[in-house]
């Protein structure tokens, strides 16, 4: 199941770089900046197969690089959210305040969903492209005014309601939470200290205007990548969540314990942050899209040329993600359910499952989803199946030590990355162990995105879709048993005794039936494609290889934690044990010949080029 954090912009990476990678010529003429360029594609039409082969190669190159920009702003942006939820872990520990800040975030972000990611960039960024292709940039303008409009004017709408209705919002998605607020009802004797559903109805109150920022911000994005331009738009949510860093360091300062009423004032300070932050990912693009854009007139009207078609292609698109974004609304409405903590540890364990799903997922599919398009309508099956399972190695090559890496010291990394302030040993524990829950399906989920991609170059966008409200259902069937019997168990059955609030793993079901619903959903995509390429197998034996080359690594990087002393700063062990690990994997993948080592090589970015 997905975190809200996935809502950032990479969702729309692959519909960005397919539009751009193909070689819209006035999109090209339409770059000045060299930085933000990428090769040109050819400027006619393709003259015998030496001419085929140079438009290919440069086809390559300009996925290549633009998912190297892609992933450089994506990586940057994932940066500065971990070091968002380290001043969250820092001032609100696992705890109520956390759980309402992940409903408060959670419930505007339907707004978000359907206006804007990847609906708006399946439906913009093409149409946008093609116009500039044809040189026609003052329609394409005129276009990209018309959709300004109309998401200016229902993101205004949606956000007015959005702040009138936050209460039966909050009820509809978070009904645990209303536990909280009958027990503080008048005449009711308050056995709880914190109101979570009052918390998060304030919250949500504020962050609706941010949303809506946001979904602007985006369309910022789809016209800056259909001008080739890919860093700036990926980088911008740095800002935002720079912003909200700012906003908890100004208003708490630096003590790590405050009080309830300390902490319900941080958190407001957070979500008017997030509305600063907002608006900053916007207006950074401004001064970008105003040099590229020609032509631009703000306009309501639907009989803007290209307008009705776009509004045609988001409805699909939005359907198809609404499968998705259900998976994230029933996640934090069993959490709810949960003992205080759930929810919160979820968010804190999935920003740390979310970091290799985006990374070496979101950008490697970003790549191949154009060369398998092409490949599909020139060379067909045979080559199209041998760039699949070229993919498929690249991906479990990055993602199955991932994977090891966290079962093996993800409670090393957990506390690197979060343990100070509020957020202590038993917070450690849990969190770790969700961790491990949504581990088991990181290779599952980034391979499944990359099968996905393979039916869409098909041209077959039914089939994912369907298999997708599968592994919906399974993980909700799986999820309901799994994390009422664990909600039974304290962590400090695991961790021994421990002090403030009491935390239950409930959350760890959540995680377990995430990754079982991801393992059900590869295999029937698996089973789905060989209609279409019946030689088509995933990788299971070489798979296989790679997880001795990691559980090696793993095994050398455990004895050096062992030989570590114990009064090192855990931050310095994590370094350490983690260096360790990766370069006796680098090692160990250069000794067995690994042939995605070369490819993940030829990857980067190459000076004087």
């Amino acid at each position: 199941m997905d975190d809200i954090t996935r809502q950032e912009g990479e969702g729309a990476a692959i519909s960005a770089i397919s539009a751009s990678a193909t070689g819209t010529a006035g999109a090209a003429e339409a770059a000045s900046g060299e930085n933000e360029r990428i090769p040109e594609s050819g400027g006619g039409p393709a003259v015998g197969g030496a001419a085929e082969q140079g438009c290919a190669r440069d086809a390559g190159r300009a996925a290549r690089g633009g998912a190297v920009r892609v992933g450089a702003g994506i990586l940057l942006s994932r940066l500065a959210g971990l070091a968002r939820e380290q001043a969250v872990a820092f001032f609100f520990g696992v705890g109520p305040h956390a759980d309402a800040l992940t409903a408060a975030l959670r419930v505007p972000n339907a707004l978000q969903n359907l206006l804007g990611e990847g609906a708006l960039s399946a439906s913009f960024i093409p149409i946008y492209s093609r116009m500039l292709e044809a040189g026609k940039r003052d329609d394409a303008g005129r276009f990209a005014g018309a959709i300004f409009g109309l998401l200016l004017a229902t993101a205004a709408a949606v956000t007015l309601a959005g702040i009138a209705l936050a209460g039966p919002l909050v009820a509809l998605l978070a009904p645990g939470f209303l536990a909280d607020a009958r027990a503080h009802a008048p005449g009711t004797p308050a056995d709880l200290a914190v109101d979570r559903y009052a918390l998060t109805v304030g919250a949500v109150r504020i962050l609706f205007p941010m949303t809506g920022l946001l979904v602007l911000s985006v369309w910022a994005l789809g016209v800056l990548n259909s001008h080739r331009r890919f860093f700036l738009p990926y980088f911008a949510p740095v800002l935002w969540n720079s912003a909200m860093i700012a906003a908890l360091l100004v208003a708490g300062g630096r003590h790590p314990h405050p009080s309830p009423a300390g902490r319900d004032g941080l958190l407001t300070a957070f979500c008017w942050g997030a509305v600063a932050g907002g608006l900053l990912q916007f207006g950074v693009q401004l001064p970008a899209v105003a040099r590229v854009i020609r032509g631009f007139r703000l306009s309501f009207s639907t009989r803007v040329t290209g307008v009705r078609q776009a509004l045609a292609a988001w409805g699909p698109v939005v359907a198809g993600r609404g499968v998705v974004q259900l998976a994230g609304y029933l996640d934090l409405f069993l959490a709810t359910w949960l003992a205080t903590g759930a929810a919160g540890a979820n968010r804190y364990a999935q920003m740390l499952y979310i970091l290799p799903i985006s990374l070496f997922g979101m950008s490697i599919a970003a790549s191949e989803l154009p060369e398998l398009a092409r490949l599909q309508a020139s060379d067909g099956a045979a080559a199209l199946l041998t760039r699949v399972r070229r993919a498929l190695g690249s991906v479990a090559f990055l993602n199955i030590p991932t994977v090891v890496a966290y079962l093996a010291f993800g409670f090393l990394v957990v506390g690197a990355v979060y343990r100070r302030g509020s957020f202590n040993l038993a917070d450690n524990w849990l969190v770790y162990l969700a961790l491990c829950g949504y581990s088991t399906g990181i290779l599952a989920t980034t391979s499944s995105r990359l099968l996905q991609n393979t039916f869409y170059a098909l041209g077959d966008t039914r089939t994912p879709a369907r298999i997708a409200v599968l592994r919906v259902a399974i993980s909700a069937l799986l999820a309901v048993p799994l994390m009422l019997w664990l909600d039974r168990i304290p962590v400090a059955a695991i961790a021994g005794p421990q002090s403030g609030q009491r935390l239950y793993l409930g959350a760890v079901g959540l995680a377990l039936a995430s990754g079982a619903g991801a393992w059900i959903e590869l295999v029937r995509l698996r089973s789905a494609l060989r209609r279409h390429l019946p030689a088509f197998e995933l990788p299971w034996r070489d798979d296989a290889r790679i997880l001795v080359l990691a559980a090696a690594a793993a095994l050398v990087a455990a004895v050096c934690w062992r030989l570590l002393p114990r009064t090192l700063p855990q931050l310095l062990t994590a370094a350490v044990v983690l260096g360790s690990y990766g370069a006796a994997y680098l090692l160990a993948a250069r000794l067995a010949g690994r042939s995605e080592l070369t490819a993940l090589l030829g990857r980067l970015p190459r000076t004087g080029r």
